[in-house]
C-alpha cells in the first residue's frame, strides 16, 4: 500500500493511503456478482411475470437501468463507496482529502468504458501502477484516488510514537502536558485526520498552542505531531 502526501485547502497535510490494485480488483469482482445476481434475479422476474415479445425490451431498459448505473450510483449516495469497495474498507475521495462532487463521480464513471470495459481493465491497472497516486484515467480526469480507511496495526492507538536517536525537540513547553493530555490530543487530531475534519485540526492546533504558549511556524497538523513527538522525547529520555 503506497502512500501520498497532499496539502489541504486549509494547509494541513495529511497521507493518504492508496488502495492497492489487489484490493480494487477484488472490490470489483465483489461488485461483478452482485451484478450477475441482480441479472439473474430479473431474468427469473421476467419469465414469473410472462412478459410479452413486443413488451420485453420496455422490461429489460428500466430494469436495466440500474445495472448499468451501478458505479456510479452507489458511489454517489454511499460516499464514495460500492459494495464491493466497502467490503475492503475502500472508497472514492477528491485528492484534497475531500469528498468528491456528483461531477467527479459521473467523470470517473464515464471513462470506465476506456479504463475498464473496452480493455478489460489493463489500462486501469498500468495507470494506477504507474501514476504514484492510484488514479486510472477517469481519476486522474476527474482529479480523485481510491484510498483504505483501513488502520495500519502500528502505534497509532497509544501514546507513544517513535523518535528517532538524534531528534531535536521544538517546544520544551510540552513537559506542562500530562500522557492523558497528550493522548487526547492524539486521538482527536488522529480521528479528524481520517474524517477529514481540517477546522478540528485547526482549533486543536490554536488550543494546544495557547496551553504551551507558543507560535508555532508550522501548519496545524505537523505542529500537532511535533508536539505529540517532542513530548515523546521527553518523557522517554
Amino acid at each position: 500500500m503506497d502512500n501520498f502526501q497532499i496539502e489541504t485547502a486549509q494547509n494541513i497535510s495529511i497521507s493518504q493511503n492508496v488502495a492497492g490494485v489487489g484490493e480494487r480488483i477484488l472490490a470489483f469482482l465483489i461488485d461483478g456478482l452482485i451484478m450477475l445476481a441482480y441479472v439473474i434475479i430479473v431474468s427469473f422476474l421476467a419469465g414469473a411475470l410472462d412478459v410479452s415479445a413486443g413488451e420485453e425490451w420496455v422490461f429489460y431498459l428500466v430494469i436495466g437501468l440500474p445495472l448499468f448505473l451501478y458505479h456510479l450510483l452507489w458511489e454517489t449516495f454511499w460516499n464514495g463507496k460500492t459494495p464491493g469497495k466497502a467490503a475492503l474498507d475502500i472508497k472514492v475521495v477528491k485528492l484534497d482529502g475531500s469528498k468528491p462532487a456528483f461531477s467527479n463521480y459521473l467523470v470517473r464513471w464515464l471513462l470506465r468504458m476506456v479504463d475498464i470495459t473496452l480493455t478489460s481493465g489493463s489500462v486501469a491497472v498500468v495507470s494506477i501502477l504507474m501514476s504514484g497516486k492510484g488514479q486510472r484515467l477517469g481519476d486522474m480526469a476527474a482529479t480523485t484516488t481510491v484510498i483504505s480507511e483501513k488502520k495500519k496495526p502500528d502505534l497509532e492507538a497509544t501514546l507513544m510514537v517513535n523518535v528517532p536517536e538524534n531528534y531535536q525537540p521544538v517546544y520544551p513547553q510540552v513537559t506542562v502536558l500530562t500522557d492523558k493530555d497528550v493522548q487526547d490530543i492524539k486521538e482527536l487530531y488522529q480521528d479528524s485526520l481520517r474524517n477529514s475534519n481540517f477546522r478540528v485540526i485547526r482549533s486543536l492546533s490554536e488550543k494546544v498552542a495557547g496551553l504551551l504558549e507558543v507560535t508555532p511556524e508550522e501548519n496545524p497538523s505537523d505542529f500537532l505531531k511535533t508536539v505529540i513527538k517532542d513530548y515523546n522525547y521527553y518523557t522517554q529520555q
